[in-house]
């Protein structure tokens, strides 16, 4: 797949303060890409960057093979096929919805460019609202509006910063599907940043955990899930906990919940002291198993709760339990492992 974006060892500093420190990662033509971690991570700085908004003093971003950002050379970001979403959509109030999405149109021809917008509209599922103003719509529409006009250029790559921040938290996984389904209809590379992983896991097929500055794993869903890389990883996707575990073998390990055997060699040898990831849904509840422990907090979602377990060597687990068996806080409950791969990192203390 060609490359359409490709950052290579991009590093962005402010004050000779580094915010992203060599920084790789590439998107394939239609790809779609997110940028994730907490707050003041840089993901946005790297977002800016791409877009020609911020200098970078290491390394090179290429877009559909040109070089775009060197140290010392940024090409203008009105030069590089761009386009731009905003947390705050930027829509223009004194325009309608379709002038809106025609506003970046140029060097068109009055039939092309109403062609254009026509398509968009109906791509976006607008087409009825074509001549309202921006406050006659609703948040997710207004969305819907600001993506289309970025779209209509036919941007060599979109980028999408925070762009469902001011959406209802119920609405931004939706929503993030929808978009989606856009930007695969109309075959256009887009790189979405988030510290929201529902969105990123609802979007995107390839993701970038970064933290500090540094992008620690770049995958899929999936693999940053059931694969982390690091620690960091392990703990920001999903829920989970490091447990105790000694290595027994060259694919195995002992833990408080038992035996664990994982598919591939963990690089650790026997008798080492290590850590393994068990997240909720390794363990179901069964009162039937030896493994017990007493509930110490519970959160309920609706179908589940899930428990938070200390087990009597005092380690503590998550669980997900079917709501209809309701435990109070105190109970004592059964746990069986299903854990079936290892997620294995060095003991603290031998790190």
């Amino acid at each position: 797949m060609p490359k359409q974006l490709d950052v290579h060892q991009v590093s962005v500093a402010y004050d000779n303060v580094t915010i992203v420190s060599e920084v790789s990662f590439c998107l394939g033509e239609g790809q779609i890409g997110c940028l994730l971690g907490p707050s003041g991570c840089g993901k946005t700085t790297l977002l800016r960057a791409i877009a020609g908004f911020e200098p970078i003093i290491t390394g090179s971003i290429q877009l559909h093979g040109r070089v775009v950002s060197r140290p010392g050379d940024t090409l203008a970001p009105e030069r590089r096929r761009v386009g731009m979403v905003f947390q705050d959509y930027a829509l223009f109030p004194h325009l309608t919805v379709e002038r809106n999405i025609a506003f970046g149109l140029r060097g068109l021809s009055a039939a092309q460019r109403h062609a254009r917008v026509i398509e968009l509209l109906r791509l976006v599922d607008l087409e009825p609202a074509r001549k309202f103003y921006p406050h006659q719509l609703s948040g997710g529409m207004q969305q819907r509006v600001a993506v289309a006009r970025a779209m209509a250029p036919r941007p060599d790559i979109l980028l999408l910063d925070e762009p469902f921040s001011n959406i209802d938290a119920e609405r931004r996984e939706q929503l993030a599907r929808e978009i989606r389904e856009l930007l695969k209809r109309d075959e256009i590379t887009a790189i979405l940043v988030t510290h929201d992983q529902l969105e990123a896991f609802a979007m995107a097929d390839q993701i970038g955990v970064m933290g500090a500055g540094r992008l620690h794993q770049w995958g899929s869903g999936f693999e940053l899930y059931h694969e982390p890389a690091d620690r960091f990883v392990a703990d920001f996707i999903g829920q989970g906990v490091l447990l105790p575990a000694e290595v027994i073998g060259e694919t195995r390990v002992a833990t408080p919940l038992g035996q664990i055997a994982g598919r591939k060699p963990h690089g650790l040898a026997p008798g080492h002291a290590a850590e393994v990831l068990i997240r909720p849904d390794d363990l179901s509840y069964d009162e039937a198993s030896p493994i017990r422990g007493h509930i110490i907090a519970r959160a309920f979602r609706g179908a589940e709760y899930l428990y938070r377990v200390r087990l009597a060597n005092g380690a503590e687990v998550l669980c997900l339990v079917p709501s209809r068996h309701h435990h109070g806080l105190g109970d004592e409950i059964g746990l069986r492992l299903h854990a079936d791969h290892l997620v294995l990192f060095a003991s603290e203390s031998q790190r």
